[in-house]
């Protein structure tokens, strides 16, 4: 999920700032969290947001996530397709499709 241009071009940001000290595994969740909340604030009066400021807030939220996931020491696109497969295991097609049921309810 984030290409290998991506993940260098972060770590060159990171070190030449010398922010890796501030990058612990709580402050990252933090700032994920954070900057979800001003992705949603997109959207706070009213469903149509604001195109480019969508793009930087999602923008912020994804660089984060890519930070804690090396902070972590782990890969995204591992953990997502790992998340998938619980996922798929929950929600059975034929059980699921085209509803928004939670999966206990279904």
């Amino acid at each position: 999920m984030t290409s290998e241009q991506v993940k260098r071009a972060l770590e060159e940001l990171v070190r030449e700032r010398d922010w890796a000290q501030f990058h612990t595994p709580a402050n990252l969740a933090k700032s994920i969290s954070i900057e979800a909340g001003e992705l949603l604030e997109c959207f706070q009066w009213s469903d149509d947001g604001d195109e480019a400021r969508m793009r930087e807030e999602l923008a912020d939220v994804a660089t984060y996530c890519a930070l804690l996931a090396a902070r972590l020491g782990v890969d995204l696109d591992d953990i997502v397709l790992e998340k998938l497969a619980v996922t798929k295991a929950k929600y059975p097609t034929e059980q699921s499709r085209g509803r928004s049921t939670k999966y206990d309810a279904l």
